[in-house]
């Protein structure tokens, strides 16, 4: 008899499985309101060079102030990185005159003023990551996904060898308490430190908590199961959303993003091991406890099995160990975990390099991410007929195809045409969505159970790196429009 017999037998999509995709849900909902918290954590509001106190400013209006003392840009706007070495005094007669010696401009020596209208503080305000120090303030989200690719390794290869559960409890606990450790930090250099460790302990709720789920159910159940867990991705990034607009002090927002990580742990209580796991590492009398509560919770009573049934279908192993080499000792293993690697990296740079941009589309940030949350709804709703009509590898490559379009389309379109940009980034963003659910489906099924984890993590690690190259891309995106700028300026200028 084989496993996917036995879930047959005891119901392979009864009460005891949507319960434990409930319970399993929870940590799923937090997990993108910490890969995508970087938006708001580090969010840098307007600012400018602090001004030094002098008596013969007293009389003077702020926007006085600002016209001697700070250069503006060729829009009018004031720099935020630099300002005047002296007074301009004639700027009041004339504001429309720029000063013909750039040696009178120099950097920021007294610090910067913010904007704090729309963030009471972020790390940018709190250790003046702006200007020079800006790529400090990406790098958090390098840090971040760094401790993701991290821990993508250390939790594929440590569950498939000790246990789903085990692992993801590890996994919320260190999350729990690196997170409040965040909150808490008194220096960028512990919170880089903090948040590359919560990256790496999130990473084992990321791996675990689908294929825990999907091994509780039959083949038939498991692209729905698939789909609806990944909805509860989407509902986290709504909440993120909200609990970002609600609460504007970074330090605040990582403790209400931290805290059901509790919650989580408490709801794991309930959750059972992996019982095909149990049975291909040989420990089949837990698993046959497990077995019996599953069929009794789904009405199943007359179901009986032996030990000796189970150990039948206890995974060979002969004295073979398992390990990420393991992946690529076949031809067949090889091609799968090539493949996939490479497509791994292509979602998760697309959809982050999109969702770490909520400023570039026209809208309000915390509507960019409230309407991106939403979009990814319905796109894993369409998956879900797609993957089972066309197929897992057609719905992968479409959803692709149509994400890179329409980020192409969002680099032609005039930056004018807003209406135009947010309509189709968030087309883009629901289908890229839409080949990050595929991905994570498709992946899990081609694996076998022995490797299915360590496969999971591999192909987790290699699209870390996709999401930790994706925040670094705003910084190219700063000088090029600088550029922009100095061209506009030039253009105005006799030749």
């Amino acid at each position: 008899m084989k496993f996917e017999d036995l879930l047959l037998d005891i119901g392979g999509f009864g009460r005891f499985q949507i319960l434990i995709l409930l319970l399993l849900c929870f940590p799923r909902i937090n997990l993108p309101m910490h890969f995508l918290l970087h938006n708001f954590l580090a969010a840098t509001p307007s600012h400018h060079c602090a001004i030094p106190h002098q008596e013969a400013f007293v009389n003077f209006t702020t926007e006085e102030l600002l016209l001697i003392s700070i250069p503006r840009e060729p829009d009018g706007t004031f720099r935020s990185c630099e300002m005047f070495s002296q007074p301009q005094f004639y700027l009041l007669l004339n504001s429309s005159l720029q000063p013909e010696n750039d040696s009178i401009i120099e950097h920021c020596k007294h610090g910067w003023v913010y904007d704090h209208s729309q963030f009471a503080s972020t790390i940018a305000t709190q250790w003046d990551l702006v200007c020079e120090q800006r790529g400090m303030n990406q790098a958090t989200a390098t840090f971040f996904f760094i401790g993701v690719t991290v821990g993508a390794v250390i939790f594929g290869h440590l569950s498939d060898r000790y246990g789903r559960k085990a692992l993801l409890l590890l996994s919320l606990l260190g999350s729990l308490a690196f997170g409040m450790l965040s909150a808490a930090s008194v220096s960028y250099a512990m919170l880089a430190a903090t948040r590359t460790l919560t990256g790496a302990a999130l990473s084992g709720v990321s791996l675990i908590v689908l294929p825990l789920g999907m091994e509780w159910v039959d083949v038939e159940h498991r692209t729905l199961t698939g789909i609806l867990t990944s909805i509860f991705w989407s509902i986290g990034n709504i909440l993120l959303a909200m609990a970002a607009y609600l609460v504007r002090d970074w330090r605040w927002l990582l403790v209400a993003v931290t805290g059901p990580c509790l919650l989580s742990i408490v709801c794991l209580w309930w959750v059972p091991e992996s019982a095909r796991w149990l049975i291909a590492n040989g420990n089949v009398k837990q698993a046959r406890r497990h077995l019996l509560r599953c069929a009794r919770v789904n009405g199943r009573k007359d179901f009986t099995i032996s030990t000796e049934a189970l150990k039948r279908m206890t995974t060979e192993k002969s004295g073979h160990s398992y390990s990420y080499l393991s992946l690529f000792r076949t031809p067949v293993l090889r091609k799968i975990s090539l493949c996939s690697g490479a497509v791994w990296f292509g979602v998760a740079f697309s959809y982050y390099g999109m969702s770490m941009n909520l400023t570039g589309f026209g809208l309000n940030m915390y509507l960019s991410q409230f309407v991106f949350g939403i979009i990814e709804i319905p796109a894993k709703l369409i998956m879900y007929v797609l993957v089972n009509r066309v197929g897992r590898r057609q719905s992968q490559a479409w959803t692709l195809i149509l994400t890179g379009l329409c980020i192409g389309a969002n680099i032609i379109i005039p930056k004018s045409f807003t209406s135009l940009r947010s309509v189709v980034a968030i087309m883009g963003k629901g289908f890229s969505e839409a080949a990050f659910t595929t991905v994570f489906l498709y992946t899990s099924e081609l694996y076998p159970t022995v490797l299915r984890q360590s496969g999971m993590g591999y192909t987790s690690f290699v699209a870390r790196l996709g999401g930790a190259l994706a925040p670094l891309l705003l910084l190219v995106k700063q000088p090029l429009q600088d550029a922009a700028l100095e061209g506009t300026a030039l253009q105005g200028q006799p030749k």
